[in-house]
């Protein structure tokens, strides 16, 4: 259960966990059939040991929650002393009892028990690869079907990694045939946006299929069937929404950076103050604002030009499975930072604009124009900045394996 283990500690607030590490390990004592239990001696000890009227320091304990942490540090260490103990004696269980471990452990890496999985391996590692009488499978067949990253990723630190990736059930599946298949919308919406879910399906695909040996990457199950094409069957539907969301969000885009590309290069020939009649050059033309106002314009025209090129390599996309791993969100990532930064640099242009012209007879108006400006900038912040940032995270972040485990 999650609230017999240390996950639920990543659930408390800064201030109980930092006290919850603080907190001196209750001693709990283990014997081969007896568990001794101490319950609240360690408690009355560290009150006491204060010095101070046991009143007053129980009521402050029981004010900051120290006394309701200690009771959950004290069931961790229970439940960390009696699970070692049945690790020990899980190797000479009978077959219906070994089949009540398995199905133990597949509950473990269902709900993404990692802390509870890690000291079973810890303690006893023949236990992860124990397989189902029913269905020959292991533990991480049901971490792979319930798309549970850190417990998967416990299988790296497991020097017989390659055995337990061996392993094929009655029906002839490998995990890699396990990964392939597409799981419930439930599991699938954990990921905003249905490119970036078919992105992370393709991650777990090719995460396992670095895992796997290579002559099962390409084996046939029972049904005839390679991993490579469960892939595609069952990912049909989700890689058609994909591709009309990608599409109709480069449309939307290159519309915007559309008007902007038509915008800066009209704004490029018209000068603000006009030009000097005897020698044909901007009036403005050794203001300072005036050069940035050029640098502005040509800024946004560029970026705006790069960002409706790169929406069109959206649009021309193959849209192959393996497209959505890095292609496309690649694309989408430097269409959107173009078309953000030519959003900016043309309000900038338009603020030195108004400025230059303006900066003489009305000095005051710097602060409401500003102010205006960073209107359309802040909306598209807030309302396409959040789609950059996961792209972006999904892309090139860290990423939610990790393959060094210890």
């Amino acid at each position: 259960m999650p609230s017999a283990v240390e996950s639920v500690v990543s659930q408390l607030r800064f201030c109980k966990k930092w006290i919850y590490h603080s907190t001196p390990m209750p001693s709990t004592t283990t014997t081969h059939n007896v568990y001794v239990d101490i319950q609240q001696e360690g408690y009355v000890k560290s009150i006491q040991g204060h010095g101070l009227p046991h009143c007053f320091i129980s009521s402050v304990y029981s004010l900051l929650g120290v006394k309701e942490i200690y009771e959950l540090n004290l069931l961790h260490a229970r439940a960390s002393q009696i699970l070692k103990l049945l690790c020990r004696r899980a190797t000479l269980l009978d077959k219906q009892q070994h089949d009540m471990v398995i199905n133990t452990l597949d509950l473990a890496a269902k709900e993404g028990l990692v802390d509870f999985l890690s000291e079973v391996s810890k303690t006893n590692p023949q236990l992860i690869q124990f397989t189902s009488s029913s269905g020959n499978r292991n533990t991480f067949f049901s971490a792979i079907q319930h798309r549970q990253a850190e417990v998967f990723s416990l299988i790296h630190e497991y020097r017989f990694k390659n055995l337990i990736a061996s392993v094929v059930d009655t029906s002839g599946n490998c995990m890699l045939h396990v990964a392939a298949k597409l799981v419930p919308s439930n599991q699938l919406n954990r990921v905003s946006g249905v490119a970036l879910q078919m992105q992370r399906e393709m991650q777990w695909f090719k995460e396992v299929e670095r895992v796997v040996p290579p002559g099962l990457r390409v084996s046939q199950n029972s049904k005839g069937k390679r991993p490579e094409d469960i892939f595609k069957e069952t990912h049909t539907n989700l890689r058609d929404a994909g591709e009309k969301w990608m599409k109709d969000t480069a449309t939307s885009c290159s519309v915007v950076g559309a008007l902007i590309v038509t915008i800066m290069f009209a704004a490029a020939f018209t000068v603000p103050g006009g030009n000097d009649q005897n020698t044909g050059y901007p009036m403005f033309l050794k203001d300072k604002l005036y050069i940035l106002l050029v640098i502005s314009d040509a800024l946004s025209l560029f970026s705006s030009t790069t960002s409706v090129l790169t929406f069109l390599g959206v649009f021309t996309s193959r849209y192959a499975e393996g497209d959505f791993l890095i292609s496309l969100p690649q694309k989408l990532i430097i269409g959107l930072s173009t078309l953000f930064l030519s959003i900016l640099t043309m309000m900038a242009a338009f603020c030195l604009c108004i400025i230059l012209m303006l900066k003489h007879t009305y000095s005051w108006s710097y602060l409401p124009v500003i102010i205006i400006a960073s209107v359309p900038i802040t909306l598209f912040v807030l309302l396409q900045f959040p789609l950059l940032l996961d792209v972006i995270s999904s892309t090139y972040g860290p990423g939610i394996f990790k393959r060094n485990v210890k």
